[in-house]
């Protein structure tokens, strides 16, 4: 009887693993292109881990978030567009000198409210450990931190690359590089809760400004012939440095054994620093192209909000393959809860449709239910004096259509992006019939989520400057 009683026991714990719902880590970069890496079109940049990882996985190559970090963040925690979370861009209105055009911005929160439910809540709730490390941007009162926010372990560190200091306060040796910090400590959370089921959320500091970058990679990088934009060796260590972040994590999950039972997705925040110089926003500065890509961070063209997307699901997705179905950040949110088998949370609104179906596509012929994705932007983005990265705008995306309409005047932009990635041909004038069609679609999404819009910016509305200077604000 006694092997009979073995046997039934071994069966039990192997249902019982297969039973357990997969692990979900989640990386992402900040400010990192969409060339940026190789595997999406880099031949100057080295991402040999990243580029595995896309050879192991699946590629989504027409994937979205706004056009700068903390909107993205928003809705990536709250599975919810801006008009529904009030977080629009980064800061309060003033941070730019809008008193110069003809709108007045909608205000902007720089937190995410309280009320919201974010997805470590619900995956909390259904049995996940939540760890998050990196950057938060979601608002800096205790209240707001991450470990109040459905995560079980957090560690929030954002603004410098060296020398740096975490909320809470942890030690950590001097002149340490803050991503490989993050990364000790996300590996310590996998090895610390390998028997899962755990969700592990990455958000590294690099590759964002200030551009430091350790030594021994800058010097790899300094006498590497430069290709098209991508010629900064400080900055092509930066990202050295994130592709050595995923490659450690990969290895932490093989020898655990969880690489099998884990979904791992990298991405990036929002678009590259660059691309202005080719649109005519600056006449210099920019440290890294996102060409073909039109514009950059700050921007709503293609350059701004396109990022590289990557996610491995052994077994799920297939070695090697892209979809190019248009994909955006609320997505995400739902995507995790299917993965994770859980429930939606009760009388809580999500905005986007769970990309599970796209993962489990062998033939690349799924599409999703939804029509269309969108964004909203009722605000202004500078980029120097008297130059703007954006002026308040709206898009809507369908298929390989992309209308765009800009609140100042009313102008209408439509761009066929299967047959021009670069939008350099306005279309809006030759198809009247699919403006129409779009900005329909478009106007009744404003109207389902509450979207507000800007105001005529009148001499009542538009404060005065105080003092004989105003200090400039960092570009975000």
């Amino acid at each position: 009887m006694r092997p009979l009683i073995l046997l039934a026991l071994s069966l039990l714990s192997i249902a019982a693993a297969q039973a357990t719902p997969p692990n979900i880590i989640f990386i992402m970069a900040d400010d990192l292109g969409y060339t940026d890496v190789g595997s999406f079109g880099s031949q100057y940049y080295e991402t040999p881990n990243i580029d595995k990882l896309a050879s192991q996985g699946l590629k989504l190559t027409n994937h979205h978030h706004c056009q700068n970090c903390q909107p993205t963040r928003a809705a990536l925690m709250s599975g919810q567009y801006a008009p529904r979370t009030g977080v629009y861009t980064v800061g309060d209105i003033g941070r730019f000198e809008w008193q110069t055009r003809p709108l007045r911005p909608v205000d902007n929160l720089n937190y995410l409210p309280l009320e919201k439910i974010t997805i470590a809540d619900s995956l909390k709730k259904a049995g996940y450990a939540t760890g998050m490390f990196g950057k938060w941007h979601l608002g800096q009162k205790p209240e707001y931190h991450p470990s109040k926010r459905g995560f079980d372990e957090a560690l929030v560190s954002e603004g410098k690359h060296f020398n740096f200091k975490t909320d809470p306060l942890v030690e950590h040796p001097k002149d340490q590089y803050l991503a490989d910090f993050l990364t000790d400590k996300a590996l310590d959370f996998i090895q610390r809760h390998k028997d899962g089921p755990f969700f592990l959320y990455l958000p590294h500091f690099g590759v964002h400004s200030p551009h430091h970058a350790k030594e021994e990679l800058i010097e790899k990088f300094k006498n590497k012939p430069g290709v098209g934009g991508h010629n900064n060796p400080v900055y092509a260590a930066m990202i050295a440095s994130v592709d050595e972040s995923v490659g450690r994590v990969m290895a932490e999950l093989e020898k655990q054994g969880l690489a099998d039972n884990t979904v791992l997705i990298f991405t990036s925040d929002n678009g590259g620093v660059g691309g202005y110089v080719r649109e005519g926003i600056k006449k210099a500065g920019d440290i890294t192209d996102n060409a073909p890509l039109r514009s950059g961070k700050g921007s709503l063209y293609e350059g701004g909000t396109r990022v590289p997307f990557i996610v491995r699901w052994p077994g799920v997705t297939t070695a090697g393959a892209k979809t190019d179905v248009p994909t955006i950040h609320v997505d995400l949110y739902p995507t995790f809860l299917a993965i994770a088998g859980a429930p939606a949370p009760a009388d809580y609104p999500l905005d986007g449709e769970s990309l599970v179906p796209l993962f489990k596509d062998k033939e690349g012929k799924v599409s999703l239910r939804r029509e269309a994705i969108f964004q909203h932007f009722p605000g202004y983005l500078g980029a120097g004096e008297n130059t703007w990265r954006t002026t308040p705008v709206g898009l809507i995306q369908k298929g390989a259509w992309k209308l765009m309409e800009f609140f100042e005047d009313h102008r209408l932009e439509l761009y066929n992006l299967d047959n021009d990635i670069g939008e350099t041909k306005n279309l809006s004038g030759e198809m009247p019939d699919k403006v129409k069609e779009l900005q329909q679609q478009m106007l009744t999404w404003r109207e389902s989520v509450g979207a507000k819009m800007p105001t005529p910016n009148t001499p009542t509305e538009a404060p005065k400057k105080k003092g004989k200077g105003k200090k400039k604000k960092k570009a975000e």
